[in-house]
């Protein structure tokens, strides 16, 4: 009975490993994945309102973020600014250095820095967190006991990193700006006024639009994928560890093509 029962288990497997197996595996990952989002966009708005535990999120992913995002913002302006001196140098533009560096940082680099470095720091904590409770049975406690685990642990962590990387990136840009100013001042003497001016002067009201649009949209992205993948973790520790680096790099690998495709969808409006 034993020899009889093993081989539907070995051939199982052996059909998983092939490449026909993986196609389905994917495919179904991919509805489950589907049912996972509409499933945050039913409970997320309907009451019971998880606000305190919102604002808890929010301070997790936001407030400890801080220091980080300032460290990386001020060196993304600073060396953006330092890199282009030269080859503005070359055609005697040094005055268009600023226009260029509001454009890299408003444009680009401030909510697609801030994504990756909200998407490691961010990202894994949540898929570890999540992972962890799921090993330890913890939401399976919480079903037994009446608590719906998904609108108290997913939908405040989705909506908490929505609510805040635009905030950080917008903080990010600023802190660019600052970084760009005082590479700027200690080079070429120039005021703050002149920088400022001519910092915002060649942008337009939809650069400012498609970053904070932007910036949702990769928000929503680093707590959908921590969330899914801490919420089916499975397989113990070993489970724990893979679901903080599946949210990790999932999500970075999401926000570069959704950064592709954004900019394509702006690039014609402009």
């Amino acid at each position: 009975m034993d020899a009889v029962n093993d081989k539907p288990t070995q051939s199982k497997k052996r059909n998983m490993g092939s490449p026909k197996g993986r196609m389905a595996t994917f495919f179904v990952d991919i509805y489950k994945i589907h049912l996972f989002v509409i499933r945050f966009f039913k409970e997320a708005f309907l009451p019971p309102y998880e606000f305190k535990e919102i604002v808890k999120q929010c301070y997790e992913a936001g407030v400890r973020s801080l220091p980080l995002i300032s460290i990386t913002g001020f060196i993304v302006g600073f060396i953006f600014t330092k890199q282009s001196r030269p080859s503005l140098a070359s055609f005697g533009a040094n005055s268009w250095l600023p226009s260029l560096v509001s454009i890299a940082i408003m444009r680009a680099l401030a909510p697609l820095v801030t994504a990756l470095i909200a998407s490691g720091k961010v990202g894994s904590s949540i898929g570890a967190e999540l992972g962890s409770m799921r090993v330890t049975e913890q939401i399976d406690a919480m079903e037994v006991s009446g608590t719906n685990p998904f609108k108290f642990l997913v939908c405040t962590r989705v909506l908490a990193t929505t609510l805040v990387i635009p905030i950080l990136a917008t903080y990010a840009a600023y802190i660019g700006l600052l970084g760009g100013y005082l590479n700027i001042a200690f080079n070429e003497g120039t005021s703050y006024t002149a920088f400022v001016q001519a910092f915002f002067s060649p942008l337009v009201f939809l650069d400012f639009t498609a970053s904070i649009i932007k910036s949702v949209v990769f928000g929503f992205t680093i707590g959908i994928v921590g969330c899914y993948q801490g919420y089916y973790s499975n397989k113990g520790t070993e489970g724990v560890g893979k679901a903080a680096n599946g949210a990790v790099v999932t999500a970075m690998f999401l926000v570069f093509i959704e950064e592709i495709i954004i900019v394509q969808i702006t690039g014609n409006f402009r």
